[in-house]
């Protein structure tokens, strides 16, 4: 193998791992689901989050192309957040992913 071959293969796998490695890309995808959600809902069901991380987390995962942001056309001031097509291959990731977590807690 070339020097670098091997690195360069393992990229896209990388790139994923930021993203999911995130503290909350994780629990925002789970909190989502598929179902569409209001900020005040995921301030709700993400009791630990901020509003200033919440929304940066938003936003970068909307970017990413994970999630899709949609005003409310009879209340303009109402957003709802769901994931897009590749957000939802998440969701079976995401629940391994705590699965795993919890039959790999140590106790400390």
């Amino acid at each position: 193998m070339k020097n670098g071959q091997h690195g360069q293969k393992n990229i896209p796998c990388t790139k994923v791992m930021k993203v999911i490695g995130d503290y909350w890309t994780i629990s925002i995808v789970q909190a989502i689901g598929s179902h569409k959600r209001r900020f005040c809902e995921l301030e709700r069901l993400l009791p630990d989050s901020n509003p200033v991380t919440l929304t940066s987390r938003l936003k970068d995962l909307e970017k990413l192309g994970l999630l899709s942001r949609t005003k409310d056309p009879k209340d303009k001031v109402c957003v709802h957040y769901s994931l897009t097509l590749s957000g939802k291959k998440l969701v079976p990731i995401a629940s391994r992913i705590q699965s795993f977590a919890e039959d790999f807690v140590i106790e400390v």
